[in-house]
């Protein structure tokens, strides 16, 4: 387990990568439809879903470079909290059947980056002076 340990902070660092990529594609989808318009979603966008997509575009870009992580990983953590109760919640209890499992994912994938912080591949680090690499 010690060996697995010590790639923890270099997991961290892939793991908010990863989400923040994936993350970037929903609001890339809203707002530009690329790689394809997003299914279900009006056009043009209602202005809670347009402040949602740059919230996306933007907070996914910040995250993937690892740029106030923290803060940013909060906000996007309550982006989904709310947009899973807005949009999926009210349609059945089942994440799996409401549509809402990856918003649920999003959320705490990111309320643990807000606490663990980006880990060592980020700019935040950099400018910390503790990058590993």
């Amino acid at each position: 387990m010690d060996r697995l340990a010590r790639w923890s902070p270099i997991l961290l660092s892939i793991l908010r990568i990863v989400a923040a990529l994936l993350f970037m594609e929903h609001g890339l989808m809203k707002l530009f439809h690329f790689p394809a318009p997003q299914a279900g979603a009006p056009d043009p966008l209602p202005t809670m879903l347009l402040v949602a997509a740059w919230l996306e575009v933007v907070g996914g870009a910040l995250l993937a470079i690892g740029l106030g992580t923290r803060p940013v990983a909060f906000l996007l953590s309550g982006e989904m909290a709310v947009g899973y109760f807005m949009a999926h919640a009210s349609k059945s209890f089942w994440p799996g059947i409401n549509g809402g499992d990856a918003a649920i994912l999003f959320c705490f994938t990111f309320l643990y980056i807000a606490a663990a912080g980006p880990g060592p591949w980020s700019v935040d680090a950099m400018l910390r002076g503790r990058r590993t690499i």
